[in-house]
């Protein structure tokens, strides 16, 4: 008989029933396991329901579960019918999609601020880099009219808040890098609401704080008209960690 020092009875104590994952959920990594090895590609149709229940071994509703899922995340399209574009069609996964998760991951994910902070500076140096060399006319003007909104909205914090969004935004997708650009969106759109509450809470200090931030984008847009790339690098990184430096209230976030 094994004592009550037995190693195995000792060992066998910690260990715990494993977690039954949901059928539907299996479902969906056989789907992603064909997008990811190249089996399915975009505007591929995948077979029908009844079909796939029977070749994966599961149930119908599990099936029809797993695909609801992929179409609200944006890789399906399914649609009823016969005609060419009926059943359930692999998709292009939209942007808005992309930084709609990237989005919500980061707003959740309770990351330290130094964490969010190089986070941004190296995708937003990459992004001035990129903007220096490709950003057109029509980027630059774009910019330059954020800019002078942003000379308007005085006082207007709330307005502030989203011009200066707009401005970061628009900097990314001038780069031309389509997931540096997401990526970017979601990070800055992430804290939106954060960053309104610190110049709220600024209070009389929001004038010159917000002086600060107009004459940083004014030189950061005047060395993406010079296509000055390290320039551009260099003052966005001094602008991103200069704010979170001299606005107190961004501390805490995260």
């Amino acid at each position: 008989m094994a004592g009550q020092d037995d190693p195995a009875r000792d060992d066998a104590a910690g260990w715990r029933p494993v977690a039954r994952a949901r059928t539907y959920e299996l479902v969906i990594d056989r789907v992603e396991e064909q997008i990811r090895t190249g089996a399915l590609r975009v505007g591929d149709r995948l077979p029908a329901e009844r079909d796939l229940a029977g070749m994966l071994g599961v149930s119908r509703a599990a099936v029809r579960e797993a695909l609801r899922a992929l179409e609200a995340q944006g890789v399906l399209r399914m649609s009823v019918g016969t005609g060419p574009d009926s059943g359930t069609i692999v998709a292009a996964m939209p942007s808005q999609a992309l930084t709609r998760f990237l989005r919500l991951h980061v707003a959740l994910a309770n990351f330290p601020m130094r964490n969010v902070v190089e986070a941004r500076v190296m995708l937003e140096r990459e992004s001035a880099r990129n903007a220096a060399l490709r950003a057109g006319p029509e980027d630059l003007a774009e910019l330059a009219e954020l800019l002078d909104a942003m000379d308007e909205a005085g006082s207007d914090r709330e307005r502030f808040n989203e011009l200066d969004t707009a401005f970061h935004v628009a900097i990314a997708e001038a780069g031309g890098n389509r997931l540096v650009a997401d990526m970017t969106i979601a990070i800055r759109e992430s804290m939106r609401a954060p960053l309104l509450r610190a110049f709220v809470e600024l209070g009389e200090s929001w004038p010159s704080v917000a002086d600060s931030l107009r004459d940083d984008h004014r030189a950061i847009h005047q060395a993406l008209r010079d296509r000055d790339e390290a320039l551009a690098e260099r003052r966005m990184v001094e602008h991103i960690r200069g704010f979170y430096a001299r606005v107190p209230g961004t501390a805490g976030f995260g």
